[in-house]
């Protein structure tokens, strides 16, 4: 009964049923199924919900659109294109690493697609790229405000494995920064031979310095944003929830009287937009908490664990295999879906065959994100059709490009080769 009712919440999710609706959906058939008294289960799915943590969620969607509103981006993307703008290739360079440095203050990768997205798009058409390798890049970059702190898919994969949130943070910080340099290499590769490129005009260092100047002093107040909270947090000063607090309260007076960009109707939307997020994703946690403590109880772990031993005994080719089992739940439904349905019923197993639950942080992350450009789901891969204005077929082959040279070999050096998502972890916090 456990196995049906984890095909029914797959199917449901596939044709389209909302996210906490499918979520109930296979709590109830699995409760009623089984003989399991609500009596027993609501109040520990109550309980489960009551933890300050989950308060950085809606804390940093609530940052995340006020700084996407504030006008941040451009002054992000004038000061990276200062360094890379002018070469071949270059400004798509700067796209991806203001991706990074944005998804880095919101945490999202959609609010980083938007914003970046918005600000990108007239620059590369202007500058000769092709609209769908332009759409393309951007919709891949953008997941990188998944993988690199502050990340609300890391928040749910330590609430809901009972993990540090500090340490999944840093788990995905090094494998985002390789993915960051893969797809300025892929993007600088595929147009190695275009002549409708216009490149800017060289200037000497000494107008480089002065508009670093310039530039770097209008970027400040949005620098100072992922230094307070990542500084914060590491330094031990602030909790995740408090460094969340801390960003929401300071991104209000940089997005109204230091950007200028923030209107009062913006706010409202934001908080209205928040509110929205936040009420959808609290119903849907309660609901898995509930659903992976029926998991437990019907120990599905360690059915999957005999299904995949079955196959193999060998704990690489396990791991092989349930990578291969979360790329398909990526492709068919929504991060935080995926995180949510893989968590409970993969941790216990990666825990089993001797693997650190930061190291699968990583694995989970890169997974998750590679999902969100992949069809047929891929909400970024279209979301970026419709920013750019560009038709997914001539965004398809850059983006193959950058899923076989870029994602795959990010996702198995993460995979395969531990000490890049344990590094950090273990250097700050002495967590493997």
């Amino acid at each position: 009964m456990v196995l049906f009712s984890l095909v029914l919440l797959v199917i449901t999710l596939i044709i389209g049923v909302p996210v906490p609706f499918a979520f109930l959906v296979a709590t109830t058939l699995l409760v009623f199924a089984g003989g399991y008294s609500p009596s027993f289960l609501l109040p520990y799915g109550f309980s489960k919900m009551s933890t300050i943590v989950l308060l950085a969620i809606p804390l940093f969607i609530m940052a995340g659109g006020i700084m996407e509103r504030g006008n941040i981006g451009d002054k992000l993307v004038d000061l990276v294109d200062l360094f890379v703008g002018r070469i071949k290739g270059g400004l798509g360079v700067v796209a991806v690493v203001s991706c990074a440095v944005f998804g880095s203050i919101t945490g999202s990768a959609c609010a980083t697609l938007s914003c970046i997205g918005s600000i990108m798009f007239p620059r590369l058409e202007k500058a000769g790229y092709p609209r769908g390798h332009s759409a393309a890049l951007l919709a891949n970059a953008s997941v990188l405000g998944m993988l690199i702190p502050p990340s609300a898919i890391m928040i749910l994969y330590a609430w809901v494995g009972n993990q540090s949130v500090l340490a999944s943070f840093l788990s995905s910080v090094i494998p985002g920064i390789i993915l960051t340099i893969l797809l300025s290499v892929i993007n600088m590769f595929l147009l190695r031979h275009n002549k409708d490129l216009i490149l800017a005009a060289p200037i000497s260092s000494k107008e480089k310095w002065s508009l670093f100047r310039v530039r770097g002093k209008r970027a400040i107040p949005a620098l100072i944003m992922p230094v307070l909270v990542l500084g914060g947090i590491y330094g031990g000063i602030m909790t995740p929830t408090e460094a969340a607090a801390v960003a929401a309260v300071y991104s209000i007076p940089v997005g109204f009287w230091v950007y200028k960009g923030l209107t009062r109707k913006d706010f409202f939307e934001v908080l209205v937009e928040s509110g929205t997020t936040t009420g959808v994703i609290m119903v849907m946690l309660y609901a898995v908490m509930i659903l992976s403590r029926l998991y437990i109880m019907e120990d599905l772990p360690t059915q999957v664990l005999n299904l995949l031993m079955a196959v193999s005994t060998n704990r690489y080719a396990i791991l092989f295999m349930i990578n291969i089992f979360m790329i398909i739940m990526g492709m068919i439904m929504d991060d935080v879906s995926a995180v949510l349905l893989s968590t409970p019923i993969l941790l216990p197993i990666i825990i089993k065959l001797g693997f650190s639950p930061v190291h699968f942080a990583a694995i989970v992350g890169v997974n998750l994100g590679m999902g969100n450009i992949t069809p047929p789901a891929a909400p970024l891969l279209y979301l970026g059709g419709r920013v750019g204005n560009a038709p997914i077929n001539e965004m398809l082959m850059p983006t193959v490009w950058m899923l076989l040279f870029g994602w795959l070999p990010t996702l198995a050096l993460t995979t395969y080769v531990p000490a890049l998502a344990t590094f950090l972890p273990n250097l700050i916090l002495g967590v493997r």
